[in-house]
């Protein structure tokens, strides 16, 4: 079967590229802007990555050998209903759908159980730390993460795996396709307001997938948003009540202790220290923390309680001399946030704003430039509008030199701060 990936450079849709090929099928892609994790793919062994989407590039393709699946991301019909792809494909009468079906064909085909991580935030990192300890119990395991992790790819399929850890994102209720075998709730906070538009509409989603789930672990205070009680298949935990980790960062030794309970559940064990030391040597993820260089870091983080996050991780490293360069992921998002967005930075040095990085947006709405959003904020007291530019490098490179944490909130793809970064501070993608 060949299978087109359309979007292919996105963290949800090119780790499931890479699935899809080692399962055995013919893999073939596109979007319309090269990124280095487009380069990774290539070097992967994905071929026929073509940079537009056009009808001639998918015509070349499709004659060179006939399209069987198109898979698009949920950015390609938001962005671009009259996409030519999505025309050229829906008039050839290809079959066509979104990842979650994908995903669902390939885990049934290879009788796969799933393991969901699903949640607001925390869900990246709490699925990396799953793959980690499955991988140092010597349990073979397929997976889909979304971001870069130093012992594994973003997407793997292991022939010999039974379990299918995945990264289940509420966003266009993608999760919503699944019934998991097991499944890790790490924080809910109302967020997507273009698809959920109340707190309401949210909250009843999780609480489908927790009626899907035949097993679940989530916090005590979520499980009141949703109002779930425990029973035979939801554990209910409180964060006091168990032992954390030695990790770097409040929230990292909550994912951990989520991750130690949810997996001794799951496989019968009962050496909950045991799994702990284990998960005390998670090496991370990129775009969590992840440094750059020197006092330079880079991070996801793309609503409050993730920046909360991370700005709990940099003070817990360097105390007050924080430095933070902030891109909105979304202008939309920026909107529904920014009364948070006001006292959200309280206790950082100073504060660089960069224009929001832009996809799935409502054009109806005004564009909260840099210099709009400094007007909202009431604090730090240092704020100041800036490009991706050298004169910003020169400065986040001075605070560096100083002895500053630099910690640059970010969204990922091409053209973002965080490719920017890398490609001004000279760390590439392997």
């Amino acid at each position: 079967m060949h299978i087109f990936f359309s979007g292919i450079g996105g963290t949800a849709i090119g780790p499931l590229a890479l699935i899809a090929r080692q399962a055995g099928f013919d893999v073939s892609g596109s979007d319309k802007q090269d990124s280095q994790y487009i380069d990774y793919l290539r070097r992967k062994g994905i071929e026929g990555i073509t940079i537009e989407q056009t009808t001639e590039a998918i015509t070349s393709r499709h004659e060179q050998k006939p399209i069987d699946w198109y898979v698009y991301s949920s950015a390609v019909a938001i962005e671009q209903p009259d996409n030519p792809e999505l025309t050229f494909v829906e008039s050839h009468g290809i079959r066509t759908s979104k990842r979650d079906e994908l995903i669902r064909y390939i885990t049934e085909e290879k009788n796969l159980q799933m393991i969901a991580i699903a949640g607001t935030h925390g869900k990246t990192t709490t699925t990396a730390m799953t793959i980690w300890l499955f991988k140092q119990l010597g349990i073979p395991v397929s997976y889909s993460v979304g971001a870069k992790i130093e012992f594994g790819d973003m997407g793997h399929y292991d022939p010999g795996s039974k379990y299918f850890i995945y990264e289940a994102d509420e966003f266009d209720r993608n999760f919503l396709t699944f019934s998991p075998v097991l499944s890790i709730i790490t924080g809910i906070d109302w967020d997507h307001q273009d698809i959920y538009p109340t707190r309401e509409d949210y909250n009843t989603a999780f609480r489908q997938f927790i009626e899907q789930s035949q097993r679940v672990c989530i916090w005590h205070d979520d499980a009141d948003k949703l109002d779930v009680s425990p029973n035979e298949k939801i554990a209910i935990l409180k964060k006091n009540d168990y032992p954390l980790s030695a990790l770097l960062g409040r929230v990292n030794r909550e994912n951990a202790n989520i991750v130690a309970q949810a997996v001794m559940q799951l496989l019968g064990k009962d050496t909950f220290l045991e799994i702990i030391e284990i998960l005390d040597l998670f090496p991370g993820v990129s775009r969590r923390f992840e440094k750059i260089t020197d006092n330079i870091y880079s991070d996801y983080a793309h609503t409050p309680p993730k920046i909360r996050g991370a700005l709990q991780i940099a003070q817990e490293t360097a105390n007050q001399n924080v430095v933070v360069v902030y891109e909105g992921l979304h202008n939309t998002r920026q909107h529904f946030i920014k009364d948070e967005l006001a006292d959200l930075f309280i206790g950082i040095k100073k504060l660089y704003i960069v224009p929001s990085y832009r996809a799935r947006e409502d054009q109806s709405l005004e564009d909260l430039t840099p210099e709009k959003l400094r007007d909202i904020l009431t604090s730090p007291a240092d704020i100041e509008p800036s490009t991706l530019n050298q004169t910003l490098s020169g400065k986040i490179q001075a605070h560096a030199e100083a002895g500053d944490v630099v910690l640059c909130l970010s969204a990922s793809g091409g053209g973002s701060l965080d490719e920017w970064l890398r490609r001004q501070f000279k760390k590439q993608l392997a």
